[in-house]
């Protein structure tokens, strides 16, 4: 039980870092974790990380919103895309006999952290501003569709992904890139998590509690850093929290 709770510590600490400052999928970290340290089958582990993500991307959601770090309207636009693309890309999946791109959400997690210390985005909202209605929608639906199924194709990625379109195609000032990404993250996640338990059963309630309260607290913890950080130093926060569970996440996978 006591080490249950620290290999849930850790993965919790790990992934609420992730998605307070980055928006990134607790998928990410949580699965790994679970399943090479507890032995977890992986449906189930996956599971526990979407269900983490839930509480989490939406309290930090919240913190991004209260501190007008959030794009709702051109967000929920993007959101319905994802969510339809991401079932069209799982159906042309199955069709498909080898996936090649298994690890793609963890080298994409590293060359982003990377990516946010060499060139950080400066982006100012007066910048965004700038951009007509109508063709911020249309940019989030053509955005949505990719990302959707990109993770809908290869199972992951969907976090980073969106981050990395956010600020470097859509141009987007990196708060309100990473409050728009916790949001959608939310509700893709609560339906994830939702079909998981719906086909699999409950999983271990230990691990999912767990998991649950330490992604809460350190995304909560992240997320009100994030928002009170300058640019600059959100850069070089993100950037090194990502490049560390890039790292991390991948010598986990040559574990297994």
């Amino acid at each position: 039980m006591l080490f249950q709770f620290f290999i849930c510590f850790l993965a919790g600490l790990g992934a609420g870092l992730g998605t307070g400052f980055a928006g990134m999928s607790a998928a990410a970290v949580i699965s790994p974790m679970l399943i090479t340290f507890l032995h977890l089958p992986a449906y189930e582990a996956v599971g526990i990380a979407l269900a983490s993500d839930v509480l989490a991307s939406a309290v930090s959601a919240y913190t991004y919103g209260k501190n007008k770090n959030l794009d709702i309207k051109n967000g929920i636009v993007m959101m319905l895309t994802v969510l339809l693309f991401t079932l069209i890309g799982s159906f042309a999946a199955s069709k498909v006999p080898n996936r090649t791109m298994g690890n793609f959400s963890v080298f994409m997690t590293l060359l982003l952290g990377i990516k946010f210390i060499i060139r950080p985005v400066m982006t100012t909202k007066e910048t965004m501003a700038s951009v007509s209605a109508k063709k911020r929608i249309l940019q989030s639906i053509i955005s949505g569709t990719i990302i959707g199924f990109i993770c809908g194709f290869i199972g992951a990625g969907g976090g980073m992904m969106m981050l990395f379109i956010l600020t470097s195609v859509l141009g987007y000032e990196l708060k309100t890139a990473v409050g728009t990404s916790v949001f959608i993250m939310a509700f893709t996640a609560f339906t994830g998590s939702i079909s998981h338990f719906a086909i699999g059963g409950l999983p271990d309630m230990g691990c999912l509690a767990f998991c649950i309260l330490f992604t809460l607290i350190w995304a909560r913890i992240a997320a009100l850093f994030a928002n009170r950080a300058s640019a600059a130093t959100l850069n070089r926060a993100t950037g090194i929290v990502l490049s560390i569970l890039g790292v991390a996440i991948l010598s986990v996978n040559l574990i297994r």
